[in-house]
């Protein structure tokens, strides 16, 4: 009995510590919250700090949700304390969903607030200790498809970006991503939402990400499941070979079974895509690429 109860205390304590370590933050410190309307949501990052061993690495983490919501118990959460337990700062994003009633050009929103969460954490990079030539973006399902763009559309911005730091991560992590917006590929939902249903040919290519690869997008991390009947998992392949066809670091982690929205713990595998993602990041090999 004495034993389930220091037990009991133990993970108490530890729970406590990791609540502690974590400090939510404004994503646009000085108010002025680019392409808001009244009423607009507050976008902001929850930081999440290693409690032992630290590395200089940083990931800024995107949970999916059809551009509808965020599942951040499901995929977010639990993606920064893997992150914190590998010694890896974690910054959970909550970008602004996209409502045209809430903001101006709301398919370019979800893309300015991940750029913005690159800026200020490379701003304040020796606050969080962390080095700002480190940093990733992870993103799952319709986060995915936020992750993607930032790594294909970050010499686009509205910005105002005056020292001129990169909004390029060092590298990227798409989990059973939506990658394309063709008919023939896309999440119709998480298209529509973006974008509504009235959308030109052109923003279908722009918002393809797999047409947009160049020989600077980062090295990536992808993993998807075959059997996905949500996100088609063409989505990954089509992004995979394109990355290929320019020479960029790709690891493909590729599940037979799994679905669609397993998060971090696909519960039909022993192996789980996080221990080699952990590791890929851990190793730096995507360094080599710049």
């Amino acid at each position: 009995m004495k034993q389930k109860n220091i037990l009991c205390i133990a993970l108490i304590l530890c729970s406590i510590q990791w609540a502690l370590a974590q400090r939510v933050i404004p994503l646009y410190p000085n108010g002025a919250i680019l392409y808001a309307k009244n009423g607009t949501e507050i976008p902001r990052l929850t930081y999440y700090a290693p409690e032992h061993k630290k590395t200089n690495i940083v990931v800024i983490v995107c949970s999916g949700g059809s551009y509808a919501g965020r599942a951040n118990n499901v995929e977010g959460i639990p993606a920064c304390k893997k992150l914190n337990e590998a010694g890896i700062t974690a910054f959970l994003l909550d970008y602004r969903l996209p409502n045209a009633d809430k903001m101006f050009h709301k398919d370019i929103v979800p893309l300015t607030d991940a750029q913005q969460a690159i800026l200020f954490i490379r701003e304040h990079a020796k606050e969080f200790k962390i080095n700002p030539d480190k940093l990733g973006i992870m993103g799952f399902s319709a986060g995915g498809h936020l992750v993607t763009t930032v790594e294909t559309h970050f010499n686009q911005t509205a910005l105002k970006n005056e020292k001129h730091i990169s909004l390029r991560p060092d590298f990227v992590v798409a989990t059973y991503p939506v990658v394309s917006f063709a008919d023939s590929l896309t999440h119709l939902q998480s298209r529509n939402n973006l974008i509504g249903p009235n959308i030109t040919p052109e923003k279908i290519k722009d918002f393809s990400n797999e047409l947009q690869v160049t020989d600077d997008t980062p090295p990536t991390f992808i993993t998807a499941a075959i059997d996905d009947d949500i996100v088609k998992v063409e989505n990954s392949l089509y992004l995979e070979a394109a990355l290929q066809q320019h020479n960029v670091p790709v690891r493909m982690f590729l599940y037979a079974k799994g679905g669609h929205g397993f998060g971090v713990q696909n519960k039909t595998a022993k192996l789980q895509w996080i221990d080699p993602c952990l590791k890929w990041i851990l190793s730096e090999n995507w360094k080599k690429k710049k």
